[in-house]
């Protein structure tokens, strides 16, 4: 399928210098500018592609924890909206390579064959006349990935995003590739009503909610509404790294562009940092050793937004326990609140408001154990009988929700320990639910979802010590 032809550069010389050298400097300056991304190691990312002296900083964000893999992908997905040539569908170019004055970059052969027979994709040179989505994603990561790599360039117009998202199940790949999806944020606001609605837009990647997205608030929804379904899906983890605007460098604040950075990698291995793990440990005790010395009234903390690990959209669980019994156990079964709004908040209810145990004494603390459960997206699985749903579970990996209607109960994975038969694990949980239990409920709905769980013993933690930790360590997505 592929031409012998090179799809030269487009926007060269007007939204990044033509001058290798001056491209590369601009580059390495924003890379400078980048925010710490708490080591995630993400498959697939959403990155700016505004002119780099607007955008970069937070585009090198994205990219740079595949620039500091031990080995970098081989392959970049990048897919971006159209906006110079309107079409319905997906668009792939005929170009076996692409040039910038950084040098060509290979169009992975097979992927690209394999990509043009999907649903609603076709191959036109037309489109791409003039577009700088995909282009501006090339120049960044041709710059900083330290070994050469071959791409698989996707332009979408006024597409379904299912069919964007299957598209990225063609070429999903394994380690050996990357997916880059190129999108800017709201567009010609003025700063604050940018800043505002660009938050909220980060809250619904965040949680995944791909139909909430709309132009409006992203000129790439479609791309990044596909990536969601998928992410979903494939149980990925999204984590906004990176907010600015384009009058963060010194554009007219009463008219910016908003972009930002995220990182969507696999639940099942993402993990905080051990500084931002004993953060949030350190947060969560400072809040309970406060809330034992006022009668269970938490402290006012705060620490959303001090750190980008710690500020994204997250449900967690925290399990008190004492002398390895349970003493109390409260959670989020969905997304409501930053990460360490949500665990602080659960540290608190777990002791104070679990109708199983009395309040917790401060006297009790010195015995404690704290453990954090962060969940990832749930995911439906079969449950129309006992031996469907047992066949679906992955033991000691799987937490479990099932309910009808609105009665439901969760088991965090750590309940495999106390019931390690699957028939004997979903029989207690539907009990949990208050469910009928001489028959299997009709019409049950079940959804798994996999943790990171860390914990330790108590320790005192002054709440004053946190904030100076956060002030000082800490950097906000802004």
């Amino acid at each position: 399928m592929l031409a012998s032809e090179v799809h030269p550069a487009q926007v060269a010389g007007m939204f990044y210098p033509a001058g290798p050298e001056s491209l590369n400097a601009l580059i390495a300056d924003m890379r400078k500018r980048a925010r710490p991304d708490g080591g995630v190691a993400p498959k697939l990312v959403v990155a700016p592609h505004a002119g780099i002296v607007y955008s970069g900083s937070v585009a090198a964000t994205a990219f740079g924890p595949w620039a500091r893999r031990a080995e970098p992908p081989r392959r970049i997905v990048i897919v971006g909206p159209a906006h110079r040539v309107a079409f319905h569908g997906l668009a792939v170019h005929p170009a076996a390579k692409w040039l910038t004055p950084l040098g060509e970059a290979p169009v992975a052969p097979i992927a690209l064959a394999e990509l043009a027979k999907a649903r609603g994709v076709f191959v036109d040179p037309r489109p791409f006349a003039g577009e700088h989505s995909l282009e501006m994603h090339l120049v960044m990561l041709q710059a900083m990935l330290p070994a050469p790599f071959e791409i698989v360039p996707i332009l979408v117009g006024g597409a379904d995003p299912h069919d964007v998202a299957e598209a990225l199940r063609v070429v999903w790949g394994g380690p050996e590739t990357a997916i880059a999806v190129s999108s800017d944020l709201s567009h010609f606001l003025d700063r604050s009503s940018a800043e505002s609605i660009d938050a909220d837009t980060a809250r619904r990647i965040e949680t995944l909610d791909a139909p909430s997205l709309a132009g409006r608030r992203a000129c790439g929804f479609l791309p990044i509404k596909g990536a969601l379904e998928i992410a979903a899906e494939r149980d990925l983890r999204a984590s906004g790294l990176h907010l600015a605007t384009s009058a963060d460098v010194g554009a007219d604040p009463s008219r910016v562009v908003g972009y930002g950075a995220f990182a969507f990698e696999y639940s099942a291995s993402a993990r905080l940092a051990e500084a931002d793990r004993e953060l949030l440990l350190s947060a969560c005790m400072a809040a309970l050793g406060e809330a034992a010395r006022n009668g269970g009234k938490p402290p006012a903390l705060c620490l959303n937004g001090e750190s980008a690990a710690l500020s994204p959209w997250r449900a967690t669980f925290v399990t008190l326990t004492e002398n390895e019994r349970l003493r109390g156990c409260i959670g989020s079964p969905a997304p409501r609140r930053p990460l360490i709004d949500d665990a602080i908040a659960n540290t608190v209810q777990a002791a104070f408001a679990d109708p199983r145990f009395a309040q917790l004494k401060e006297s009790e603390l010195p015995g404690l154990r704290l453990d954090i459960s962060i969940l990832s997206h749930p995911r439906p699985i079969p449950a129309g009988s006992e031996s469907a749903l047992v066949s679906a579970l992955e033991p000691d990996r799987d937490g479990l929700i099932l309910g009808v209607g609105r009665r439901r109960a969760l088991f965090l994975p750590s309940v495999w320990r106390q019931l390690p038969d699957g028939r004997a694990f979903a029989r207690h949980l539907i009990a949990k639910a208050g469910l009928e239990t001489t028959g299997w409920p009709e019409g049950l709905e079940a959804m798994r979802f996999r943790v990171e769980s860390f914990g330790a013993p108590w320790r005192s933690v002054d709440v004053a010590e946190i904030a100076t930790a956060k002030n000082e360590g800490a950097q906000a997505l802004h």
